[in-house]
């Protein structure tokens, strides 16, 4: 039996992508390109090519439970992590490491948010297969940086040290998304990578460091230690993991851990977090829009992204340029692309004025 896991976390409501994002039906389970495997289902399949399908975990908010399991039908339940409140990242890694320890306590696990793009396949799972070989052998949390091909705002970033261990790099630090300003210093010094969010380390390592910086975490699950990968996980972490703290792994670990190292990779990386970053993948036609799945016709306009979630419906759009039309269901969104940060705050307005239904 391979001693390597896979843990995909799918339990994010995906608001920035509203309205085609809603709660009862968040981004990982869409069909963003129209290959007919939704973001959640193509995570899957990348890694289901080096890792058994048995050994694959998806951590979700229990109210998605139906939709993965609709979607991943080759799941056993047990694969199938249901957190009862929303915790961030660090609570749901944490759970599925216990998880995991408690069936193979020699586990190398690679952690991946669930909507991601990567282009080059091939090269991203020989990187993946080269990160579970390194934390095998060396007692690091390892992430992956990407090189970065433009002063991006909307990415945290990872600063590279001098000390390496092979093609792995020791990480001086990590940066919260920068204003443009720092963006392009960083962009510029050469030493800043984007941080993927994708993560490799071996359970006892990643364990030992929950141990050491958030200790909230362990004592709670502690307690039931004997429960996990048993009939009685499930209630155990029903009646304890709302004590967890709200708390990223980025925060609570990796920016105060001494053992981190970084992989630096270019294998076609984007992270699908907003509609500015679908557009700036999307193919576009010849004045730089960028159509999706629709039927659309334009005049004079220019830059902008069209989205029609049905199929059956035509746009016609004159003289717009730079703006995100999305039409789902019962709302449809006209927003400046400049100003997609203001998106959650227009769903929290539409629920306010208008009830759930628009959430």
């Amino acid at each position: 039996m391979t001693d390597n896991y896979c843990v995909i976390m799918g339990g994010g409501i995906g608001s920035r992508f509203w309205p085609f994002s809603r709660e009862s039906y968040p981004k990982q389970f869409l069909d963003m390109f129209g290959v007919g495997r939704s973001l959640l289902q193509m995570t899957f399949d990348r890694f289901s090519k080096i890792i058994p399908v048995e050994n694959i975990y998806i951590v979700t908010n229990k109210i998605y439970a139906p939709l993965v399991r609709t979607q991943l039908p080759e799941l056993d339940e047990r694969q199938i992590l249901l957190e009862p409140t929303r915790r961030n990242t660090a609570p749901c890694i944490a759970y599925a490491s216990y998880h995991i320890k408690a069936r193979n306590p020699n586990a190398n696990i690679v952690v991946a948010p669930s909507d991601h793009l990567i282009l080059k396949e091939d090269i991203f799972l020989k990187d993946i297969k080269r990160g579970l070989d390194f934390v095998k052998q060396n007692k690091a949390l390892v992430t992956l940086g990407v090189k970065p091909s433009r002063p991006e705002t909307a990415y945290g970033y990872i600063q590279s040290d001098e000390e390496t261990i092979g093609d792995f790099i020791k990480v001086k630090t990590f940066t919260e998304k920068p204003n443009a300003e720092l963006a392009q210093v960083f962009y510029e010094s050469g030493e800043f990578f984007w941080n993927s969010g994708l993560f490799l380390w071996n359970v006892s390592s990643i364990v030992d460091a929950f141990d050491r910086f958030l200790p909230d975490i362990t004592a709670r699950f502690n307690l039931g230690l004997e429960k996990f990968n048993t009939p009685d996980e499930k209630t155990f972490i029903d009646e304890n993991f709302a004590y967890c703290p709200n708390i990223s792994i980025d925060y609570g670990i990796m920016e105060k851990a001494d053992n981190v190292y970084m992989l630096g990779v270019d294998f076609g990386w984007a992270d699908l977090g907003t509609w500015g970053s679908l557009y700036d993948i999307a193919p576009k036609d010849e004045d730089a829009n960028a159509l999706l799945k629709s039927r659309v016709m334009t005049y004079d306009s220019h830059e902008n992204l069209i989205a029609l979630g049905d199929k059956n419906k035509l746009a016609v759009i004159h003289g717009l340029n730079g703006y995100i039309v999305a039409d789902s269901g019962n709302v449809l969104l006209i927003c400046k692309r400049e100003d997609e940060d203001r998106i959650k705050q227009f769903v929290a307005d539409a629920q306010l004025n208008f009830g759930k239904e628009f959430n």
